[in-house]
């Protein structure tokens, strides 16, 4: 495959005001382009500027976040400039807008953008409120995530929102850009997006880079691990309840983490004495030792998880398996008595029943077949191999190699 010319790339990124898991992807996949040889220019703008914004330029977001000026002027300068030969976006949201859509396809130039969430289908971008899954913006239209709030729980702003979808989805801009999906679980709820052509949507999962060997045998430890955010969103409150249950027999469970349900957390623990030891925030290659070292990762999502759950990975990475909520991209990444175990998401003694049989189980086997999985699916060169064949596919390029996932 690097026999293939080797591109100008511009990455296009709007990066949130809090740091998350799509900047990872952004800066892996950055680095695993340069280092096969292509050059990239990277374009990005940063949520923490509206914190500087003066009042005028406040006022104006609404109209800017639809359709930036200034991004569409830059990227066409970087596109003539530079040369690109693809365009690759991974967020737009607030400052860099879809207008850089229209830049590219005005340059001519093919425009990749990488599914991180649903916001195309749902405002909120999670299929999620109220405490349960909703898909009211994708049955009955977007502009229910008004009447629910569904933006940061404020109808101006779910309105602005649900007016730049409407606006984009009217202009035909989304029947001529590409799409790489993280999922087919994704790409199945993408193309129910009736503008856009399912020829130009493929799949291709996240990476992560192996940073050790995995461990097994008496390395485990009987502690089991949850890594996220403390918040009913992630079924941190499922989880707690769970090992209420299970009583004086429960195993140690670690949580790392901060978030809205931090306090609860603890008065929760401490008012039970549950077997769990909270350590709050841990940088990802401490993190990433502590899942090696333990019996699974627990992952309770209540939620799709829109994006790609990259602890997953982590976790097959070292050869941990993972317990995981039946739904969405989380449970689609798992095959039960495999590599790990699933649970009914929202039920606490389904979650039991499945720690007991991880009990039970023999834990190498399971994660020695998660670490066969990552080696198999989630390596960087695996991942290198099929961005490849995208980009040949949307070039127009002949492959002699393997299809692409389309």
């Amino acid at each position: 495959m690097d026999c293939l010319k080797k591109k100008n790339i511009l990455i296009v990124h709007n990066y949130y005001q809090l740091p998350g898991g799509e900047d990872t992807v952004v800066a892996n996949e950055k680095n695993m382009l340069k280092k096969h040889g292509n050059k990239v220019f990277l374009y990005s703008r940063d949520n923490s500027e509206l914190k500087r914004m003066g009042l005028i330029r406040k006022a104006c977001l609404p109209f800017t976040t639809v359709f930036n000026i200034k991004t569409y002027k830059d990227i066409r300068k970087i596109i003539k400039t530079e040369k690109i030969d693809i365009v690759q976006v991974h967020n737009t949201l607030n400052l860099v807008s879809p207008s850089v859509y229209y830049a590219a396809v005005k340059c001519g130039v093919p425009v990749i953008q990488t599914i991180h969430n649903f916001r195309l289908l749902c405002p909120g971008a999670t299929f999620y409120r109220d405490g349960h899954i909703c898909e009211d913006c994708m049955k009955k239209g977007i502009y229910c995530a008004v009447k629910y709030r569904c933006y940061r729980d404020s109808r101006i702003q779910s309105l602005a929102c649900v007016l730049n979808t409407f606006i984009h989805r009217m202009t035909g801009i989304y029947r001529k850009i590409f799409y790489i999906c993280l999922t087919d679980f994704n790409k199945n709820k993408l193309l129910a997006l009736k503008q856009i052509n399912p020829e130009k949507v493929f799949v291709k999962p996240n990476f992560v880079a192996e940073n050790r060997k995995p461990y097994y045998g008496s390395s485990k430890k009987s502690a089991y691990i949850f890594a996220g955010r403390l918040e009913k969103l992630k079924g941190i409150d499922i989880l707690l309840k769970g090992w209420k249950e299970l009583g004086e027999q429960a195993p140690k469970l670690v949580i790392c983490g901060g978030g809205p349900l931090e306090n609860w957390c603890k008065n929760y623990i401490a008012e039970y004495n549950l077997n769990i030891d909270m350590q709050g925030f841990i940088p990802n290659r401490q993190l990433i030792d502590l899942v090696a070292h333990s019996k699974a990762l627990i992952l309770p999502t209540q939620c799709y998880e829109g994006g790609f759950p990259l602890n997953i990975v982590e976790a097959f990475s070292v050869g941990t398996p993972v317990i995981v909520s039946d739904m969405g991209n989380a449970g689609s990444m798992v095959q039960d008595g495999v590599d790990g175990i699933k649970f009914k998401y929202n039920s606490i003694t389904s979650l039991c029943d499945a720690v007991h049989r991880m009990e039970n189980m023999n834990i190498d086997i399971l994660g020695k077949n998660a670490y066969m999985k990552y080696r198999e699916k989630f390596t960087e060169d695996i991942n290198y191999t099929i961005l490849q064949k995208i980009y040949a596919r949307i070039q127009g390029e002949s492959l002699v190699s393997d299809e692409v996932s389309e």
